[in-house]
């Protein structure tokens, strides 16, 4: 660096110190601003790293051991238990749907469905089982004068109307409950239920009669290393010796490391969609930078020209003043990244107990940095052009600017500066995304209505110009103040519509979602999914349905589960597929087999095998699954099914109807080979008559063959929709963190403009105008803008959220008029509200010192 331009930097310094001795007056929207969308993208970032920390160090506990296997239909052979238990301590559970019913005789309350798990004496190896009443959890499923233990969730007690010592029958036993889960250490890791949890004894399960060839029953094998092999390199070399002794085995093994990946997986895309909308409401933040800093630079018009006149170069008056926005900013974010890092502490004591998923509590740095990051980027981003302008209008323009703007561009280098900030701003977002397509999309699609909302200010304002003559004064002037020089307008529609858009986007897909979810489309879906049907029970169950009045419909499927064990010879965990495919390996998926075209299937490429084919086995493959793992027909896929793998050739690719919930499956094989395994049927019943009728039919169903399991649609998709409320209230939650953000921005436009009306105000009144008819004005100027804000905003969110409904989620649309009524009368009153509050200032200011000023 030159002398010179050191000594400019000095100088720079020296005057932006002496300036801020001034305090902070024209800043506290610009402070509140960043320290908010900090706050929030910092929030949601520790709060992320607590959980996921807290799944990563909890993992023992979560995982309940060191090593977890699973098996379906079929549980570890005597080799296999030999070998798990050569140097470890082992710990066997069942897991499985099962129904629960109460019973005593005259019992008023029917049955439900239950997540059975049976465990023997060594569960658990980590983590402690804790009891209402408190008790030993192993005498609580003990099995005492012939009749065995159960201990269930508190809310199967008010489904069945059952208390601590009552029976309830589970299959074909009856079990005393004996106590009330308070704590299983390692439920999280068992994913998404459809019912509250039971858990009897392992000795206790083969007498429920549930155990059948074929049933859908998950084995875990969970494994406790010694307490001198349990470092992560050991464990890995456990996990890599067993697939090697057993390279057929056909389970699923997981280690501490990841205990829970579902769970994982679901924390961090709510935790990046959510990050995405903090930043949003930092952008929108950054609207209030530009505000905040025009405005303080107008307030220092007489300074700046003093110093032009003085000899001061333009460099030095940018680098002054971005030195004081700068030291400003950084006051701002220290805020926002205090409120983030004490995030997890506060989620914690405000809603610890409801979640399941273990904290680590504590201050992390990974995130605490990025929103620094992202916070010093907008200040920068927001901050530069109208310095520039600054910088570039000479002395005597700045006398005249107020009433006559000389509209001047930035040199090159500061528009390159800016959108140097803004691109590194949208590219950390991207970059720094594990889901880096979806961020792409919603960057691009924020930047989107970001333009839609300054190009529609710029339309209201020439709209306005171009306005008729209106008979009215007080609309004329109205329409007036909407686009004269400096008018709020761009700032309003800019602050408001962002946030607007992104609730009305949010709203509109949380209320098509719900009511596919709680009204569509349980019309469409069948009433039941009978479950665990053995083969020789499929005609006497379907006998029995058909027989009653109210049934319209019966369809059984046989029913697998495998696991796809590679593609053209291509092991999977090898495989390379699209990220929207790639659920298809994670586990375990159902099969079937059928010699006809099944219904909700449409073929797409190849042809469907003759009815009486009897060839080598083909497989028909989901068209969507096909592009995502790159495999067309006369391709190979193998599949492990009980520990065999089958290897089929790719026949035909069809596309499903997944939205009628009727029974499809993406990977159907030819019949032969699969017939001849032990399988089970699932059944599906579409009846009238509503809940009543279908209880009834589930009681005669159940008392007639208890190991068969009914799943309730109606109640599968009330538990679905209550995660989708739960999640959209937390974007909605950071969504009103982005409208607040906008309010902000929208108060300091207000508040800029303040001196402006001040004048207007004296001026109307020294004229003869009384407060009511200056009221008048500005009520009519604010319900306009915000009016057309909203609509603004109403018809971005509305074409974003058909966009992600019909395209993405390929759901029918249902316009929802509600909900853009809601948005365009909050936007009108929120916007008239904070108008009002500045003008009712501005008329209570007395006219002659503003005259004698003026």
């Amino acid at each position: 660096m030159s002398g010179s331009s050191a000594t400019s930097l000095a100088l720079a310094a020296r005057l932006a110190r002496r300036e801020l001795r001034g305090g902070i007056k024209g800043f506290r929207v610009f402070i509140a601003c960043l320290a908010l969308g900090v706050a929030a993208i910092a929030g949601v970032g520790s709060v992320s790293a607590a959980l996921t920390r807290g799944l990563a160090e909890g993992g023992q506990d979560i995982l309940g051991g060191d090593v977890s296997i699973r098996l379906i239909h079929r549980e570890a052979s005597a080799a296999e238990r030999a070998y798990l238990g050569e140097r470890a301590a082992v710990s066997a559970s069942a897991e499985m749907r099962a129904m629960a019913r109460n019973a005593a005789a005259d019992a008023a309350r029917g049955q439900t469905l239950v997540e059975l798990k049976a465990v023997d004496n060594a569960y658990p190896l980590y983590g402690q089982m804790e009891l209402s009443p408190a008790m030993a959890f192993d005498e609580a499923i003990a099995i005492r004068g012939g009749v065995p233990g159960l201990v269930v969730e508190p809310n199967l007690l008010s489904r069945l109307g059952v208390e601590v010592g009552d029976h309830v029958r589970i299959g074909e036993t009856d079990f005393e409950l004996r106590a009330t889960i308070v704590r299983e250490p390692d439920r999280v890791s068992d994913g998404f239920a459809l019912g509250p949890r039971a858990m009897i004894s392992w000795e206790a399960l083969e007498g429920t009669g549930l155990v059948q060839p074929g049933s859908l029953i998950q084995y875990h094998y969970r494994i406790r290393l010694p307490d001198a092999a349990r470092s992560s390199a050991d464990i890995s070399a456990w996990v890599a010796g067993l697939n090697a002794r057993f390279p057929d085995a056909g389970w699923r093994v997981q280690d501490r490391s990841d205990s829970a990946p579902g769970v994982r997986r679901f924390v961090e895309r709510v935790a990046l969609f959510l990050s995405l909308v903090g930043l949003t409401a930092l952008v929108v933040g950054g609207v209030g930078v530009a505000n905040a800093v025009k405005s303080y630079l107008d307030g220092k018009r007489a300074t700046i020209a003093i110093f032009k006149c003085l000899g001061a170069p333009g460099a030095l008056i940018f680098r002054l003043y971005l030195m004081q926005v700068m030291a400003l900013a950084l006051v701002g974010i220290a805020i926002g990244l205090v409120i983030g890092g004490a995030a997890p502490f506060i989620v914690d004591w405000v809603a610890g107990d409801m979640i399941p998923i273990p904290a680590e509590l504590g201050l992390y740095g990974g995130p605490l940095l990025l929103a620094a990051a992202y916070g010093v980027l907008t200040a920068l981003a927001f901050a530069i052009w109208p310095l520039a302008r600054a910088r570039e209008v000479p002395a005597t323009s700045l006398f005249r600017d107020l009433v006559a703007p000389l509209r001047r561009f930035p040199r090159p280098f500061y528009v390159a500066a800016t959108a140097v900030a803004l691109a590194v701003l949208a590219g950390l977002a991207i970059a720094l995304a594990e889901e880096r397509l979806f961020a792409l999309w919603f960057v691009m699609g924020a930047s989107g209505v970001f333009v839609v909302l300054f190009a529609a200010a710029r339309g209201i304002m020439a709209l306005a110009a171009r306005a008729p003559r209106m008979r009215s004064p007080e609309l004329r002037l109205a329409l007036a103040n909407i686009h004269r020089p400096g008018a709020p307008t761009p700032a309003v529609v800019l602050s408001l519509g962002l946030g607007l858009t992104l609730l009305v986007t949010v709203s509109l897909i949380n209320g098509n979602l719900t009511g596919e979810i709680a009204g569509d489309l349980p019309d469409r879906a069948p009433a039941f999914f009978f479950v665990d049907v053995q083969p020789d029970q499929i005609d006497a169950l379907e006998s029995l349905i058909t027989s009653r009045a109210d049934v319209t419909g019966f369809n059984r499927v046989p029913m697998l589960r495998g696991k796809i064990a590679s593609v053209n010879g291509v092991p999977s965990e090898q495989l390379t597929v699209a990220q929207e495919a790639q659920w298809a390996l994670r586990g375990d998926r159902g099969i079937t087999y059928s010699a006809a075209l099944p219904e909700g299937s449409t073929l797409v490429r190849g042809k469907w095998w003759p009815e009486d084919y009897q060839g080598p086995p083909l497989v028909s493959f989901s068209e969507e699954l096909a592009q995502g793992f790159g495999v067309g027909i006369g391709d190979r896929i193998a599949v492990n099914v009980l520990g065999r793998e089958i290897e089929a050739e790719i026949a035909n690719t069809r596309q499903i109807e997944w939205t009628n919930l009727g029974i499809n499956f993406v990977l159907v094989f030819s019949p032969g080979l699969l017939s001849a395994a032990p399988h089970t049927v699932l059944a599906t019943v579409e009846m009238n008559g509503g809940p009543e009728a279908e209880e009834a039919l589930e009681r005669q169903v159940t008392a007639q063959f208890p190991n068969i399991t009914s799943v309730r649609v109606r109640e599968a998709l009330e538990a679905v929709n209550a995660l989708l409320e739960n999640f959209a209230m937390a974007v909605r939650a950071t969504g009103a963190v982005t409208l607040a953000a906008g309010i902000l921005v929208l108060a300091g436009a207000m508040a800029a403009g303040f001196h402006s009306r001040v004048r207007d105000a004296v001026v109307l009144k020294v004229l003869g105008a009384s407060r009511a008819r200056i009221l008048g004005v500005y009520i009519r100027e604010y319900a306009a803008l915000g009016f057309a804000t909203a609509l603004v905003a109403g018809f971005a969110g509305t074409v974003a959220a058909w966009v992600v409904i019909t395209r993405l989620m390929e759901l029918p649309w249902h316009f929802l008029p509600g909900t853009l009524a809601l948005t365009i009368l909050l936007a009108t009153l929120v916007t008239v509200g904070l108008g009002l509050l500045g003008t009712w200032r501005a008329l209570s200011v007395p006219s002659a010192p503003v005259l004698r000023v003026d």
